[in-house]
């Protein structure tokens, strides 16, 4: 029995590309709005909050739609698996260190600008270019 490898999309082609950009997009006005309207403090506290909730989908995102093809659907799972979990990990281990190493911290910041990048992957649907269609 042969086994191959499954196929691997470059990270410009996956399906979450434009989602995983209009998050970065949104980190970063996010946090130039609140450094300009209430200082220096809550700008980098809304950064490190956006970045909380972006790292954390990069990481879901490499791990989940690095394969294509009905041959690694196998693969798929698993890695679905895999970076579900280490999302919910990075995501905790980064509001740890955050809240442990980050002084002064913007608490509201870190958990708006969180929000607010959260959010973004509702729109995730209208941001996609390829529609998947219902069976």
């Amino acid at each position: 029995m042969e086994t191959r490898t499954p196929n691997r999309l470059p990270f410009h082609q996956w399906v979450v590309f434009p989602m995983l950009l209009a998050q970065g997009v949104v980190v970063l006005l996010a946090a130039l709005v609140l450094w300009q309207w209430l200082g220096a403090v809550s700008g980098y506290s809304g950064l490190c909050g956006g970045l909380i909730a972006w790292l954390p989908n990069l990481y879901f995102a490499w791990k989940a739609f690095r394969f294509t093809g009905a041959r690694a659907a196998q693969a798929i799972v698993r890695s679905f698996y895999a970076g579900e979990a280490g999302k919910l990990i990075l995501t905790a281990v980064l509001f740890a260190l955050t809240f442990a190493g980050v002084k002064p911290l913007a608490p509201l910041a870190v958990f708006g600008v969180f929000g607010l990048t959260q959010l973004v992957s509702w729109f995730a649907p209208l941001l996609m270019k390829t529609r998947l269609s219902r069976p």
